[in-house]
């Protein structure tokens, strides 16, 4: 068995995902990549994925499918997957090549000491025309080169939150807590980096700056323009958030997965509450005022902590002038925390 299994969902990637390919190959057969061509039909990204596979038959795996979107095809890899661990990689992202090489040395040590579910590492925001490139760190978070337990994590910055960048789960986890991301959906990768967690009991963290998460591209999925065209997809995950939310049961879990989770989801609501702001129609703001009031419905006691909060409050302002109050605030907070 392979100690991890990186999948790397691809449609119509061949202008970057050699590059991808490229940073994790040098780290040998106790990698598994899957490249997996979501009905790609426009390039040469079948035909790419199937040289790599053919070249480096013992590392590399293409899976073909029609196209589900970027859930269908991170599923797609977690059914394939054949790893101990599992991580996604996305096709115009790539990772330190040294660093991975060092976690995955770690990796076989630490499954002498039983393994564990959830392995965190730092990621670079690699932002286009952006003079530093922003580094999320967790040193002030987790403790360093041992196993933990979320009792044993301290408060989070405002900025920093775990996404599927930073994540290296359990394989058989992920399928034991039904893990499936929804098909001909933007932004699951939320999903995948939340619902998983009240499942975790043993945390490993490492200070190795591992992923860059590139943003830049006019058509990428997170650039705001295409956020507010896909605003419903947008919503779809956030429902499905307050959903795994309001059906967990937390009575045996740690307080302070709870509570990171209530963070994540808050930050959630806002990007949310935001978009359909700035979209700036009758309709947009009635679906605005659904989605606060799907939270309340679902969990009234989450809704009062999310809505009462600075986020809430500043997303919920009346009137035009309360929404103008609210974008500048969202351009301010650009600016300090430097997200897209």
């Amino acid at each position: 068995m392979k100690i991890l299994t990186i999948a790397i969902p691809c449609y119509n990637s061949e202008a970057y995902m050699e590059k991808c390919i490229q940073s994790i190959l040098p780290v040998g057969d106790a990698v598994e990549i899957l490249i997996v061509d979501d009905g790609s039909t426009k390039d040469r990204t079948p035909q790419i994925a199937d040289s790599y596979a053919a070249r480096y038959p013992d590392i590399v795996r293409a899976v073909h499918q029609e196209n589900g979107g970027h859930g269908e095809a991170v599923n797609a890899g977690l059914r394939n997957a054949s790893g101990r661990y599992y991580k996604v990689v996305d096709s115009d992202d790539w990772v330190n090549t040294k660093g991975l090489a060092k976690i995955v040395r770690r990796m076989k040590e630490l499954e002498e000491e039983g393994g564990v579910d959830l392995l965190l590492a730092n990621f670079v925001y690699d932002k286009v025309g952006a003079r530093h490139k922003r580094l999320m760190r967790f040193t002030n978070v987790f403790p360093q080169e041992q196993i933990f337990t979320w009792d044993e994590m301290r408060k989070m910055h405002l900025a920093q939150y775990l996404l599927m960048h930073n994540i290296f789960y359990r394989t058989q986890m992920l399928r034991d807590c039904g893990m499936e991301l929804p098909k001909h959906t933007f932004y699951v990768d939320n999903i995948f980096a939340f619902q998983p967690l009240p499942y975790v009991k043993r945390l490993y963290y490492m200070d190795v700056n591992l992923y860059h998460y590139f943003i830049g591209r006019e058509d990428q999925s997170v650039n705001e323009s295409v956020m507010i065209g896909r605003i419903d997809q947008q919503i779809r995950v956030n429902k499905i958030m307050i959903d795994v939310m309001a059906a967990e049961n937390f009575s045996d879990k740690s307080e302070k997965v709870k509570t990171y989770m209530a963070k994540y989801l808050t930050n959630i609501m806002t990007v949310t509450s935001i978009m359909l702001i700035l979209s700036g129609t009758d309709e947009a703001l009635a679906k605005k005022a659904d989605v606060w009031a799907y939270l309340q419905e679902k969990d009234e006691t989450l809704y009062r902590s999310i809505r009462h909060n600075i986020f809430g409050i500043f997303m919920n302002l009346p009137g035009k002038a309360g929404r103008k109050v609210s974008i500048g605030a969202y351009k301010a907070a650009q600016k300090i925390v430097g997200f897209n």
